[in-house]
């Protein structure tokens, strides 16, 4: 679903926004400062605000699995790679474009129309200022305005759409913990614990931003420190879920907390706890009048105990709690996520935005000869790509590929996070008319909605965090729908379509009658319309003038391409 697509995508969304926009939990189309009164985030007038929102990873840092490069991890890691493969200067025109390209005012525009009314950007420290053992002068600070220009833009563009921007330093100098890629950390150099220069930069640094964009009330926020996943007081545990002092870990926020005050008293300030953003054991009392506590999920269950830490931490400090990133999941996981938060006025920002593969709002295509750039660079490659191929490759990525306009949009993922929420009806994914000579549906376009209305499926979503078991595949083929469904690699039919597993499909008939079924594909399936008894390929249904309902049932290992249906005499 390319680029006039897309529009129609964020068009076909429109009443979803419109809703929200009346919804007295939304902010003003005139953006406010955003602060936290009574253990929520309101707006100037104190009314309640839930932040809708994305992440937008993969941009101004990139990670390995992103970009089918989980093998290689860290950005820096990347980079190395494929400099040491195309050269050096050609690597940083890549990486230029890259920037230049991934997000644009198109990306920003679309999520607007869809609904969102916040951004969360993940900023990585080198794009702002040198790391601390680059420093011409020791302990000094120097400071890339082409970094802070590119924030610039991006704030231009969400102001005018009517959209908060929050700040969200994902890796900070040194990096912040043991999962090396998010923070794109280089393990054999000091950490940002281990180092009080990584800490002063990255102080100073906050300061600086917070200087720049003190009187802006369309920066939402600033989120200190994406995911710290240290271990303070027990090494064992790697990533800090056990620790239970962690004096260094809220001493640092504190200090950065007061590092932004000196310059800006009015921006709303965003920590996160150790283990991944969760555990605030020994946070101790709320160190200012206007924090929030930011919280990450993924993969676990979206029941009334996933939520419980979070709710009565909100509790016993007095502060608003904010689900600042989850995702990486399915339709159903993302739709009662959302309720589950919203349900307690918590709001959301949702991961990523787009990525090389599917499961989110928009994903980057590419084909055969990126495949093979990837397998050189990570050294799986049965016959490795030249320099000039690779570079050739890793530009068109850079600045065609990743492009709005060039990527492929998912409105069912849109759906499953704007609409479903609230509203657990089904609704046609396409338009799908029944002429009078008759007309083809494709399996793959079955409605948009919630299992058990729009379709069935055995497996949902991954909860293997909440199991302790293997991840779960929903969609087996990765393509097309991020439901349970199975579609073809080719996108062109529905795959592992079991017993009792069906697909709903709103459709139009010009007019009533009685009308032969014909279903391509392979396996014993029905059709059935208006609840009406399910007919096998060869025999017929009863349609009504108008709006009708058809569902296409399995009834054994079967494999479906297209329902026909054309009138019988």
């Amino acid at each position: 679903m390319k680029f006039a697509a897309v529009l129609a995508a964020a068009a076909s969304l429109l009443a979803v926004s419109s809703a929200f926009a009346a919804d007295p939990a939304a902010p003003p189309s005139g953006l406010q400062w955003l602060k936290a009164k009574d253990g929520r985030i309101v707006d100037e007038t104190g009314a309640p605000v839930i932040l809708r929102g994305m992440g937008l990873g993969g941009w101004m840092l990139q990670e390995g699995y992103m970009l089918r490069l989980s093998k290689l991890g860290q950005e820096h890691v990347i980079r190395g790679k494929v400099a040491a493969l195309v050269g050096a200067d050609r690597e940083a025109a890549i990486h230029t474009a890259w920037l230049d390209n991934h997000t644009t005012k198109a990306d920003i525009d679309y999520m607007a129309a869809a609904g969102f009314n916040s951004v969360r950007l993940p900023m990585h420290y080198a794009l702002l200022t040198l790391p601390a053992d680059q420093e011409p002068v020791p302990g000094a600070d120097t400071w890339k305005e082409d970094g802070f220009r590119r924030i610039d833009d991006l704030l231009a563009w969400t102001k005018a759409a009517g959209m908060h921007l929050i700040l969200d330093l994902h890796a900070a100098p040194g990096g912040q913990g043991n999962d090396l890629a998010i923070s794109d950390r280089d393990p054999a150099k000091p950490s940002l614990w281990e180092s009080p220069e990584n800490q002063r930069k990255t102080i100073a640094l906050w300061k600086k931003l917070a200087d720049r964009y003190k009187d802006e009330p369309a920066i939402g926020a600033y989120d200190v420190l994406n995911e710290p996943n240290w271990d303070f007081d027990k090494p064992a545990a790697k990533n800090g879920c056990g620790d239970e002092k962690q004096d260094l870990l809220w001493d640092f926020q504190r200090r950065v907390t007061a590092a932004i005050r000196e310059v800006d008293q009015r921006h709303l300030v965003i920590i996160e706890g150790n283990c991944w953003g969760n555990n605030y054991k020994s946070m101790g009392k709320p160190w200012d009048g206007n924090m929030a506590l930011s919280f990450h999920k993924y993969w676990n269950r979206n029941d009334e105990a996933a939520l419980e830490p979070f709710l009565k931490l909100r509790e016993e400090t007095g502060l608003p709690v904010w689900l600042g990133e989850s995702g990486e999941n399915s339709n159903v996981w993302f739709a009662d996520a959302i309720r589950l938060v919203e349900s307690h006025g918590v709001g959301w920002a949702f991961w990523p935005q787009k990525k090389i593969g599917f499961n989110q709002p928009l994903q980057i295509e590419v084909g055969p000869d990126y495949d093979a750039v990837a397998a050189t660079l990570t050294g799986e490659a049965m016959a490795p790509v030249s320099a000039d191929k690779a570079y050739a490759v890793l530009m068109k990525l850079a600045s065609h590929d990743v492009r709005f306009e060039n990527n492929t949009a998912y409105p069912d993922v849109l759906d499953a996070m704007l609409r479903q929420p609230h509203d657990a009806t089904a609704r046609p994914f396409k338009p799908h008319r029944i002429a009078a000579k008759g007309g083809t549906i494709r399996a793959v376009d079955y409605d948009l909605g919630p299992i058990g209305k729009a379709y069935w499926d055995k497996d949902a979503a991954n909860y293997h965090v909440a199991t302790g078991g293997e991840r779960t595949l929903w969609n087996n083929g990765r393509t097309g729908r991020n439901d349970g469904v199975d579609i073809a690699l080719d996108g062109k039919g529905v795959t592992d379509f079991t017993a009792g597993e069906w697909l709903r499909y709103t459709v139009t008939a010009d007019r009533a009658g009685t009308y032969a079924v014909r279903i391509e594909g392979r396996g014993p399936m029905t059709v059935s319309a208006n609840g009406g008894a399910g007919a096998a390929s060869g025999g017929s249904v009863g349609l009504l003038a108008g709006t009708n309902v058809l569902v296409l049932k399995s009834d054994g290992a079967a494999e479906a391409v297209s329902v026909s249906l054309n009138p019988l005499p």
